[in-house]
Parts: C-alpha cells; sequence; structure tokens
C-alpha cells in the first residue's frame, strides 16, 4: 500500500485532523445540551448545522467509507478479513452524535428537546411567532431519525430527554421501528399543511441556514421526504403506500415536491436541499477517501452501468489516474475501475492502471454541500410509483431524474472547477440499451432503482443502502471477506454500539433483534 500514496501525494495533498469529545450513554439520553440563552432560533440554526450531514472528514471517514459505501458498493473497499464488519467507536460516535452535540454532529435530538422546552414554557402569542422553527426543526428531526431507523431498527425516540422534559431519569425504551415510520408519515403530512399557509419572518429568514427562510422549500421538502418514506414502505405495506402516494403524485398543487419543476438542466442551488459548508470548515474529503483507500473508481457503477451507456457523469465523477514514467505523470488513456474480487496484493500491484474519484469535483472540492435532498430522488420516486400502480408517464419522470442526476454532478464539478454539459451530450446517452427506457415492467424498475442507487454514490451511500437492500438492485458481487466467522458477507442492519448495550437498561427488550440479518421491517423483498 506504501506505493499508492506515493503516487497520491503526486496529485493530492493529504491533510486532515480531527478530535471528539465523548459522553456517556446516560448523558446523552437525560441531558441534552444546555444553553445560558434559551433561544429557539439559536438551537434551530444549531440543529440544522450538522456535519453528520456535510461531507466533512469525520462522517465520510469514520462512517460512510468504512461502513455504508461498503454495503451498498458507491465506494471502492480493500477486501480485507474485517470489511463487513462494523467499527464499534465509530458507529457508537455517529449514534451518540444524534443524540446530543459531540463535536461531529449537531445532536439534533437534544437541541429538539430543549426546542420543546422552551417553546412549552413561552406565552401563546410568543408559541405562534415561533412555530415555523419547531415545525421546521421536526421536519429535519424526521429526516435524521428516520436514516436512524433504516440502519437499526427500533430506536430510542420518543422518551428521549427525559430530564428536560419531564424533570426525571428514564432509561429511554426503543420505539417499534414500524410504528415510528408510520408516525413520521404523519407528522412530515402535518408540517407540509403547516407550511402550506405559514408566514415567515426575519429571525427565521436569518437563522435558517438550510433553506435561507423558505417557506415553499420546507413544504416541499416534507413531502418529498415523506414520498420517501412511503415508497421505502411500499413493499411490506402496498396498500398504504399507493394510496398516499398516488394521491400526493395526483395534486401538484396541494402537495408540492422537491422536483425542479421536471425540467432536466435544472438549478441545484434552487432547488435542491443542500447544506453548504461553513466558511471555517477546513475538513478536507481528500484525506477522508485516500486513509482508506476509497478513492478508486467502483466497480459495478463505472464499468457496468456508466460506461456502457458513455454517461456524461464519468469525467465529472472520476479521473483517468496514472502513474509516473522517468518522472513524467502518465495518465491512463481511457476511465475504467478496478474489478470489486481483487485481492489486496492484486491492487498492490496493479492500482496505477485505475481511475479514481475525480480530484475537483469530490476530494479537493472545499465548496462541496452536505446533500439532504435533491430533484432527481424525486422523480425517480415518482418514476418507480407510476410504473407500479400508473397514474403518471413512468418514462419521463424516470428520463427528468438521470438528466438531473448528471446536471446534479456537473453542478458539484462546478464548485470546484468550470464544467460544461451539453443537452445533447445528455439525451443521447439516454438511447443506449443499458439505460434507455425499455423492456419489461421488472426490466424498466430495475432501470429506476439502479439509475437512483448510482446518482446516490457514496456521499448518500446511507440512501444508497437502504434502497439497495428494499429493491435489491442492481444485483452486485461481493467478495467473501477472508475467515472472521459471522463477517463473511455484508449486513442486513447495524449493531448497536456497546455503549448503548451497556448503558440502556432497555436494551434487553432488543437483545433478540440485534443481529447482522435482522432485516429492517420494510426489507421483504
Amino acid at each position: 500500500m506504501k506505493k499508492i500514496f506515493a503516487n497520491i501525494f503526486l496529485l493530492l495533498f493529504i491533510a486532515a485532523t480531527f478530535s471528539a469529545c465523548k459522553k456517556t450513554l446516560e448523558e446523552q439520553y437525560n441531558n441534552p445540551e444546555q444553553s445560558s440563552v434559551q433561544s429557539i432560533p439559536t438551537f434551530f440554526t444549531a440543529l440544522l448545522n450538522n456535519d453528520r450531514v456535510r461531507p466533512a472528514y469525520w462522517n465520510v471517514r469514520t462512517f460512510l467509507l468504512r461502513q455504508t459505501a461498503v454495503y451498498s458498493q458507491t465506494a471502492s473497499f480493500a477486501n480485507g478479513n474485517d470489511v463487513y464488519k462494523q467499527d464499534d467507536s465509530y458507529i457508537n460516535q455517529y449514534w451518540s452524535d444524534f443524540y446530543f452535540n459531540a463535536g461531529n454532529g449537531s445532536g439534533p435530538m437534544a437541541l429538539y428537546r430543549q426546542m420543546e422546552v422552551t417553546y412549552k414554557n413561552l406565552s401563546e402569542a410568543d408559541q405562534a411567532s415561533q412555530k415555523v422553527f419547531m415545525e421546521a426543526a421536526r421536519i429535519q428531526l424526521i429526516d435524521q431519525a428516520a436514516q436512524l431507523v433504516d440502519m437499526w431498527g427500533d430506536i430510542p425516540f420518543s422518551e428521549t430527554g427525559s430530564l428536560e422534559t419531564s424533570s426525571s431519569i428514564v432509561n429511554p425504551n426503543y420505539d417499534d421501528q414500524k410504528a415510528l415510520y408510520a408516525s413520521f408519515i404523519s407528522q412530515l403530512n402535518d408540517a407540509a399543511t403547516f407550511f402550506s399557509t405559514a408566514t415567515t419572518n426575519a429571525s427565521f429568514t436569518k437563522q435558517d441556514i438550510l433553506l435561507a427562510g423558505s417557506t415553499d422549500k420546507w413544504r416541499r421538502y416534507a413531502n418529498s421526504l415523506r414520498l420517501r418514506l412511503l415508497m421505502r414502505t411500499s413493499f411490506v405495506d402496498e396498500a398504504t403506500s399507493r394510496t398516499a402516494v398516488t394521491a400526493m403524485l395526483a395534486n401538484s398543487t396541494q402537495y408540492p415536491l422537491l422536483d425542479g419543476g421536471n425540467v432536466a438542466a435544472y438549478s441545484p442551488a434552487t432547488s435542491d436541499v443542500l447544506l453548504t459548508p461553513l466558511t471555517t470548515n477546513n475538513d478536507n474529503l481528500n484525506s477522508a477517501l485516500t486513509e482508506i483507500s476509497s478513492f478508486y473508481a467502483t466497480d459495478y457503477l463505472l464499468n457496468k452501468v456508466l460506461l456502457p451507456a458513455n454517461d456524461p457523469r464519468i469525467p465529472v465523477m472520476y479521473d483517468k489516474y496514472g502513474k509516473v514514467v522517468n518522472n513524467v505523470f502518465v495518465q491512463n488513456k481511457t476511465f475504467r475501475a478496478m474489478p470489486v474480487t481483487y485481492t489486496t496484493g492484486q491492487t498492490d500491484t496493479a492500482f496505477t492502471s485505475y481511475s479514481i474519484v475525480d480530484s475537483a469535483t469530490f476530494l479537493q472540492n472545499k465548496n462541496l454541500p452536505g446533500i439532504v435532498f435533491t430533484a432527481s430522488e424525486t422523480n425517480f420516486l415518482k418514476a418507480e410509483a407510476f410504473e407500479r400502480w400508473g397514474g403518471g408517464n413512468a418514462q419521463t419522470a424516470y428520463e427528468t431524474a438521470v438528466k438531473q442526476s448528471v446536471y446534479f454532478y456537473h453542478y458539484l464539478h462546478s464548485l470546484g472547477r468550470g464544467t460544461t454539459v451539453t443537452p445533447t451530450d445528455v439525451t443521447t446517452f439516454l438511447t443506449a440499451p443499458s439505460i434507455a427506457y425499455a423492456g419489461s415492467s421488472t426490466e424498466k424498475l430495475a432501470k429506476i432503482y439502479i439509475q437512483k442507487w448510482a446518482s446516490f454514490s457514496f456521499l448518500q451511500s446511507k440512501q444508497a443502502w437502504a434502497e439497495y437492500r428494499r429493491t435489491k438492485y442492481p444485483v452486485l458481487t461481493f467478495p467473501t471477506a477472508g475467515k472472521l466467522n459471522g463477517f463473511e458477507t455484508p449486513p442486513a442492519r447495524l449493531l448497536y454500539p456497546n455503549s448503548e448495550i451497556l448503558n440502556n437498561s432497555n436494551y434487553s427488550k432488543v437483545r433478540a433483534k440485534d443481529t447482522r440479518l435482522t432485516k429492517i421491517f420494510w426489507d421483504v423483498k
């Protein structure tokens, strides 16, 4: 592996520092972050300011590239004995960062509980003026909590923060995952309804670092997130999902979505939900990717999905890479990814012959935002719903989604370096047999699922892993990992961290479910 880093240094500068202070589980559940100024707007901004959403070093390096990007095969990985074994320390840090502000996330649960307590003590008039903060915070909390459910299943939720909410110390019970999803879906509908008539104010506009105080975008975000959760449960409870989704898609006036106006050449900066980096954020994605050899192009995505279609995303997602010959860097002539079946020895020998993650778009792009929700995801969801249940043009939604994904990645590239893509480039590749919307309904759905997985890539690998488990597409080959008994293949869910097991007395109630092969409730295919 030394040769890898010797060559990478010729292209990239690797620098990163990180530190974190952790608290006990009792503290994170029972004593959310304190503040000398009980300010709902301030809590709201802190809740949004989440480096577990941004592509910050600690988030990408310790969680995405070590867990979800490996299990969804949206990033390359070394085929070692423990490649599919989760890192308990890093898992605990991610888990903790949801419940309290540990330095690598915002602790949305703790901050939301503070907001609830503060809001409860306000006068009726002040509550009316502050409700917009509460509803927006609730949407963001649900988004983050649903992602925990997608990875763990049952999670402590409704009873967390008991010291703040009821002045008592209670170890929280685990809420049932299916019931949580149903509650989230209902609450998102309520939040979207609120924002349909809500009025903003100068304080909300100032404190809203995510959507700049736009009640329209908060409404669309709530509806789109609800659409995501409904489609995720659509194989386990199709009747409920079908009824709700078809109602949403049949009435865009009542249920506006984050769909970019259904325009291919849309503006991600104004249409998507993106958490932009702070000017003080010095985290470097370069280091996150190179430190654990995740900078290589991924086999299935590049070799099986993008290259056969001559996809215009290729040059902004990957660099051809190359090697030094006679002290001169010689770039490879073509894009290609290293086979996922390569052993560490084969990787060390042949790594310079293969493509790596694009440096301008990812490795050295300090303007890269946190991706919360994109127009392409919305249209992929529409395409699936239309193909399965009718009510709209599935092909149009699918092709719009793919085109929007192309423009989205070129937009990310443009943040680090100028880029161009023409409408002809975007339209032509959709005629390639591997991507063209043709074939049986099963084949069409497979293309929808694969293209959505490709669009998520490693920065949204939590979503990619969830969709891979739900749909079973793409059909990926995972090399068997070494001889570590019980960890030969990727898991169906994450295990609870050891600190949770030791500190929460209610763990005994979910112990039987806490296995690598226990499926999340929506994983039924």
